[in-house]
């Protein structure tokens, strides 16, 4: 089993930076994939990044390459979006999720454990 708890939502105004934390409990978290999704109200979920286990590899959707970078430390059991150059459009609830493989995931159906998620408001 494994929890996930976000922080570091907030608002910012436009071209501002955040980093969000996603904070795990679980002793097996280190061998989980991990992501991060955001939904805006009216919008079904949508992949923004992921890493691999390791955190060897990552990957991210056209719309923050660039602009975000996702980060492991398994050590303390934590997963980080850093957000830079903020757009209006990027405003929405941010959650992470786990998948119980050892690979990248970029859709929403392999994962099997998600936060509760944390707002992420950009102000033009």
């Amino acid at each position: 089993q494994v929890q996930l708890v976000e922080s570091g939502g907030g608002l910012v105004q436009a071209g501002g930076s955040l980093r969000l934390s996603c904070a795990a409990s679980g002793r097996t978290f280190t061998t989980y994939a991990v992501g991060w999704f955001r939904q805006a109200p009216g919008k079904e979920r949508e992949f923004v990044a992921a890493i691999r286990w390791s955190g060897g590899t990552t990957y991210y959707a056209d719309s923050v390459k660039g602009r975000f970078t996702i980060s492991r430390v398994n050590i303390k059991n934590t997963v980080y979006l850093q957000m830079n150059s903020l757009k209006p459009e990027d405003t929405a609830v941010y959650h992470c999720a786990a998948a119980r493989t050892r690979g990248v995931v970029t859709t929403v159906a392999p994962y099997d454990y998600w936060g509760q998620g944390t707002q992420v408001t950009v102000s033009s």
